[in-house]
């Protein structure tokens, strides 16, 4: 008797591509979600419960299959960040940028002072 094998076929990619925009899109989304899913995993001894537990249940061993689940049971959907966030894909967080404001208005501050200092160290050739 053939055995039924839980891999990439199941769900199938076509349906998948049915609840997104573009193949992109869609390993984008089931990264971000396979990250969150492994850092759930991965804080359970500690009772953190900062994370999002799986949205499906599945025999699934891996994060990215049960990430691929979700999206086909439409668990997780995919949405546009606002513009004053971002995601950062090293520890899979999302962020506020106000710090980018605050370091713009430090750059023009610290090239003022530059300006200044080059000003003021140029030689003086009325000798």
């Amino acid at each position: 008797m053939a055995r039924a094998n839980d891999s990439m076929i199941n769900p199938k990619i076509e349906e998948l591509l049915n609840r997104v925009d573009s193949k992109f899109s869609l390993v984008t989304l089931g990264a971000r979600r396979a990250r969150q899913i492994n850092s759930y995993f991965n804080q359970l001894g500690d009772g953190l419960g900062n994370s999002i537990p799986p949205q499906v249940s599945s025999v699934a061993r891996k994060p990215i299959s049960i990430a691929f689940e979700e999206i086909a049971a439409d668990k997780i959907i995919k949405t546009e960040m606002p513009d004053d966030v971002y995601y950062d894909a090293v520890d899979g967080n999302v962020y506020l940028t106000d710090w980018a404001a605050a370091a713009q208005e430090q750059a023009a501050i610290d090239a003022e002072i530059a300006a200044e200092a080059a000003e003021n160290s140029t030689p003086d050739n009325a000798e």
